[in-house]
């Protein structure tokens, strides 16, 4: 592991604080069970060492080389969540990463089997977490599996990717839905993860909520959160 300069006292400050105020959130909405991720994106490693220093371990990168950069600097202990937009060509080097923890962007079957043949290729001894990304909102731009297809995709994660575990649904959600109270995208996850694991037995999680709304998402059940500028500050 890569020597990281410190942050400074005040930079150091900053981030612990924001990471105290997102967990006392967390707490006020019952959920102390709850997973969050703290995404780190654009912000330097000695930004997360100052947020593992107050006891975080979840970290999520948007990027496979800005991912594979940090986890060659950072304790081996980190949880990293890869929570960009997946591509198959991407998989072997997502895969080379030991601490990888859960990739929360696959969104097809084939790029699940992709997946997890690279991580039994680089000889994992654990499977390896995923969740699989629904396009709630239906939007054209927006990357997930449509609502309609996610029982199928599912159940061939299941069935037939021996080297991943499906830990749970993640969705992004639009930009009007995060105004409205209760969020469509958020119910409509929620539904479809009691629909599927109905069908598939398998116990899922949900991983939904961003800064604006993570409080929100807790409340309609969410079991993941990722939490970015509330805890690192704006980009």
């Amino acid at each position: 592991m890569e020597a990281v300069t410190a942050a400074s006292g005040a930079r150091r400050d900053e981030i612990q604080q924001g990471l105290a105020e997102v967990r006392a959130a967390v707490q006020r909405c019952q959920k102390s069970d709850a997973r969050l991720v703290a995404v780190s994106k654009y912000k330097p490693a000695a930004d997360i060492l100052a947020a593992y220093e107050a006891g975080q371990r979840h970290f999520g990168e948007n990027y496979v080389q800005e991912l594979c950069d940090k986890a060659a600097q950072l304790p081996t202990d980190i949880q990293w969540h890869f929570i960009g937009r997946l591509q198959s060509n991407k998989c072997k080097a997502l895969a080379a990463i030991p601490n990888l923890w859960a990739v929360e962007t696959v969104e097809s079957a084939d790029k699940a089997q992709r997946l997890g043949s690279a991580w039994h290729a680089a000889g994992h001894a654990r499977p390896l977490g995923v969740f699989l990304q629904v396009n709630t909102s239906g939007e054209e731009n927006k990357g997930g599996v449509p609502a309609a297809e996610a029982a199928a995709v599912a159940r061939e994660i299941v069935d037939s990717c021996p080297g991943l575990c499906l830990r749970g649904l993640m969705t992004i959600g639009s930009v009007d839905g995060s105004e409205q109270r209760p969020n469509p995208d958020f119910v409509a996850l929620a539904r479809l993860r009691d629909e599927i694991g109905r069908a598939t037995g398998a116990e899922l999680e949900l991983s939904m909520g961003m800064s604006g709304d993570f409080e929100h998402a807790l409340e309609l059940g969410a079991t993941n959160v990722r939490v970015g500028s509330s805890v690192f500050g704006a980009r």
